[in-house]
């Protein structure tokens, strides 16, 4: 017997202002996760499951730097904002689009 694949909700490329989450270390580390490359279920038995993400710290000087990083390295180091403060976390630090 086989099993069903799950379907991933968060395949889908997003904008740097609408990502699926956003994971914050202090006011140095934010996370804006932009695409999961699994589903949930495989990326919890997966150590090296990867995201797509724009990234800012004390090396990008303000803005964001785009690519991919393990999901590990965030949840490890960063705190997942809830959704009621994502909305506000979202207005108050705009990314403005070139």
């Amino acid at each position: 017997m086989t099993e069903l694949a799950t379907k991933n909700a968060m395949g889908k490329t997003r904008k740097v202002n609408d990502p699926y989450e956003v994971y914050i270390a202090g006011d140095v580390w934010e996370w804006r996760v932009l695409k999961h490359y699994q589903s949930p279920a495989k990326e919890a038995t997966n150590p090296y499951a990867r995201v797509f993400a724009a990234v800012r710290g004390s090396g990008t000087f303000g803005s964001y730097d785009l690519g991919d990083t393990y999901l590990k390295d965030i949840v490890d180091y960063g705190e997942r904002l809830a959704d009621d403060a994502l909305a506000a976390h979202l207005a108050a630090n705009p990314w403005r689009e070139y």
